[in-house]
Order: structure tokens, then C-alpha cells, then sequence
């Protein structure tokens, strides 16, 4: 009686432990067993997981224009253009392309062109998405730098040129707008500061048009405007 029954029990648990050790878990992926099977590849832009646990594959195969992450490249013209080309489709996308203006040592100047030349966010563009992809995929480049078009010298006529367009519609309200001084001429985010009279003083979008206006005529990513 007692004995028999734990006698099958015992054979049922090992027969329903060795059924799991058996059969592999159906989430698990075989390693590559040739050439065909590593084909696909995992996407550098694709690393979320699937509901099963597996990791997303990539849509392109080494034929693909973009190569193989098989490790670092060397810091040449044909290598940089080769990684923007992974991440160009995103800002054509957007209207806009980037371009290469020069390579100087270890330092890559890179303009955005189109609508990403003019958008607010452009810094942001460069540094967390150009930069630290190239930096990832060629270590030697110590840092990406935006190219802008050259524009006029950051003077006091230059930017009463500005000013001088905006003056007419504040007088109509009493107002004034004068320079009040410039700042960090040689720095990255020169700072120009602006005096504002009148009603229109309090309304941040005229503000906020104004400075807008000077960095389109400056052509500089890192001008500041500030009110005193």
C-alpha cells in the first residue's frame, strides 16, 4: 500500500523533472549553426524587447549600404559619412540632412541643413544624437561641433540692423528698445542685452520675436538675448 504509492510518486516526479530538463523552453534561441543563420542582425537602432523576450532583428542584412558593427572605425571622411548615413533617413524625415564641413584632428564640424538648421532644438540634435552616435561608433572623434553659415560680426550697427525692423511697431505703442551691452564676443553663447520700454516690455512673445530675429541674422546656434 504506503510503500507502492510513494514508489509512484517518486517515479512521477522524476518523470515530470527529466520532461522539463527535456524540452528546452520555447523562449530560448538556438546559436547560429552557419553562415545563413547570423544573416540577420540586430538593429543599432532597434533594441526593444519583443513579448516572448527575444530581441528585436534588424530589417537590413550586410548587404545593406549601411555595414556591420564588427567593432570601432578609424576617424576618416568615408567612416563619419558612414554613420551619418545611419541616421540621416531620421532628419530628411523631418526636412531636413546633415553634411560634413571639415575634419580637424580629432574634432568633426558638421552642418544640419534644412529645417533642422533653423530648429530650436538643433543643439540638442548635434550633441545627443549626431555626437554620441559617431563617438560611439569611432572613438578617436573627441567632439562634434555645428558649422553655421557665416553671418555678419556681432556689433552694435549689426544689431540695431535688427532692431531698427521692430522699433516702428513699439513706438506705436510708446515703447522703446535700446542695446544695453554684449557679452562673451569670443565665447560659444555670446549674450546680447536688450532694454525694453513701454507696454510691450511685459509680453514675452515680442520677446521672444526679437531675439528670434537676431539669431536668424547672426546665424549663430549659441547667441543668448536677455532683457535687463
Amino acid at each position: 500500500g504506503t510503500t507502492m504509492k510513494q514508489a509512484l510518486l517518486t517515479l512521477s516526479l522524476v518523470a515530470v523533472t527529466e520532461g522539463f530538463l527535456v524540452q528546452a523552453p520555447p523562449a530560448l534561441s538556438r546559436a547560429p549553426t552557419s553562415l545563413a543563420d547570423s544573416d540577420q542582425i540586430v538593429s543599432p537602432f532597434d533594441d526593444t524587447q519583443g513579448e516572448n523576450g527575444t530581441v528585436a532583428t534588424a530589417t537590413y542584412t550586410p548587404t545593406d549600404p549601411v555595414e556591420l558593427e564588427e567593432g570601432p572605425l578609424d576617424l576618416t571622411e568615408e567612416n563619419v559619412e558612414k554613420v551619418l548615413d545611419e541616421m540621416r533617413g531620421y532628419l530628411i524625415a523631418d526636412g531636413g540632412n546633415v553634411a560634413i564641413t571639415e575634419i580637424d584632428g580629432p574634432v568633426v564640424r558638421l552642418e544640419l541643413q534644412g529645417a533642422c538648421g533653423t530648429c530650436p532644438s538643433s543643439t540638442q540634435t548635434m550633441k545627443m544624437g549626431l555626437e554620441r552616435r559617431l563617438k560611439e561608433r569611432i572613438p578617436e572623434i573627441q567632439e562634434v561641433i555645428q558649422a553655421m553659415p557665416e553671418g555678419p560680426d556681432l556689433t552694435n550697427d549689426e544689431i540695431n540692423v535688427v532692431l531698427d525692423g521692430v522699433r516702428p511697431f513699439l513706438q506705436v505703442a510708446g515703447g522703446t528698445i535700446e542695446i544695453d551691452k554684449i557679452e562673451g564676443l569670443d565665447s560659444l553663447q555670446p549674450t546680447i542685452w536688450l532694454d525694453m520700454r513701454g507696454s510691450s516690455a511685459s509680453l514675452s512673445s515680442v520677446k521672444l520675436e526679437i531675439a528670434q530675429r537676431l539669431q536668424r541674422h547672426f546665424m549663430m546656434s549659441g547667441l543668448r538675448v536677455e532683457w535687463v
